[in-house]
């Protein structure tokens, strides 16, 4: 699976719509980019119109460079696994997905992909690995609605999304 195919799954899932739901604490969003991030990858102001009119070339460019690359997800091998990290890292920041992956593999979860985590990452089998960062975030999901009623508004979507990785 190629860098291209995950992110064509990741636009399908986000959607082109713009939302800025008054309980989502991304605020404005465009194929899953919030204002927020649109500024920190632009290195510039944005406002809510800038995320309206972001194109799916653009995006992409996002996804890769701060979803794939930056985060180091570029060197898992296993595909699903990949691809799992990367729509982790897109609905809850890379360091969540990261520090998935560091509990899977058994390493300390500061949140950064270096060379133990690497290393551990080679050694266990990519199922097992699979399989744990997928309950890590589930449990992460069910965490922040016990933490926060209010977000229960979104844990479907979250299941659903969720589900496309069973």
């Amino acid at each position: 699976m190629s860098d291209d195919d995950i992110i064509d799954g990741l636009i399908r899932r986000e959607g082109s719509t713009f939302t800025d739901h008054p309980l989502d604490a991304g605020g404005p969003t465009k194929f899953g980019i919030t204002l927020r991030t649109l500024r920190e990858e632009r290195g510039a102001v944005a406002t809510p119109e800038d995320v309206k009119k972001l194109t799916e070339e653009e995006v992409r460019e996002i996804y890769r460079r701060r979803y794939i690359r930056r985060p180091g997800f570029w060197m898992v091998k296993d595909d699903r696994l990949r691809a799992l990290l990367v729509d982790f890292g897109v609905n809850s920041g890379p360091k969540r997905a990261v520090m998935a992956l560091q509990a899977a593999v058994g390493t300390a979860p500061d949140g950064k992909f270096g060379a133990e985590t690497l290393k551990r990452l080679e050694e266990d089998k990519p199922e097992d690995v699979y399989r744990l960062v997928l309950k890590g975030r589930l449990l992460l999901y069910v965490n922040i609605v016990i933490s926060d009623p209010s977000q229960l508004v979104f844990l479907r979507g979250w299941a659903n999304r969720l589900a496309e990785f069973f």
